[in-house]
């Protein structure tokens, strides 16, 4: 699209992000109020993620390249998951596991990046979405201006989600993180 919107998109939870190869990433994509950064990779694959240092040495770090979202019915669902061992993703509606193949890795300086705390993750959305089953998730979805279809009009979440897979692995607790947010 020419003239649309351009996806900044935040995120977080401790170890929802995972180093799959010397040039792939991918994180999980959970439950939300809109499906931007599906529509975009959907409408061209292209995607940015960026990691700024609070503390430290001032850096920032931007991963520029194309990412696909893989969604639940994806023969490949089961072992991308397995790259997560150490978050449990049920209590957080997870919809799809974003891949990012890395085009360009560079760093810059952060001298103008604040400095910053670190105290713990929110549990607000576990809270939220904790609650939630298939159903219940798809029609929060199906409810949502911004879900199925992008701010642009783009198409962004497939609706009905496919049901989510049965647990093919346990959930480990807290463990080492493999990559940074």
């Amino acid at each position: 699209m020419d003239n649309g919107t351009v996806n900044l998109s935040p995120k977080g939870l401790t170890g929802s992000f995972a180093v799959l190869d010397d040039h792939t990433v991918a994180y999980l994509d959970f439950a939300g109020s809109n499906a931007e950064t599906i529509a975009h990779l959907r409408e061209n694959g292209r995607i940015t993620l960026m990691w700024c240092a609070f503390d430290g040495p001032p850096t920032i770090v931007r991963v520029h390249g194309r990412g696909e979202p893989v969604f639940r019915d994806d023969p490949r669902w089961s072992d991308l998951l397995a790259h997560f061992p150490t978050i449990d993703p049920r209590p957080h509606g997870l919809r799809a596991i974003i891949v990012v193949r890395a085009d360009l890795i560079r760093d810059t300086c952060g001298f103008a990046v604040p400095l910053m705390t670190y105290e713990a993750d929110r549990d607000l959305h576990g809270r939220r979405f904790a609650r939630e089953d298939d159903e219940s998730l798809g029609a929060y979805f199906a409810a949502k201006d911004h879900v199925a279809t992008s701010l642009d009009g783009l198409p962004g979440l497939p609706l009905p989600l496919p049901p989510t897979p049965p647990a093919t692995r346990p959930v480990t607790g807290p463990g080492p993180v493999t990559g940074a947010h």
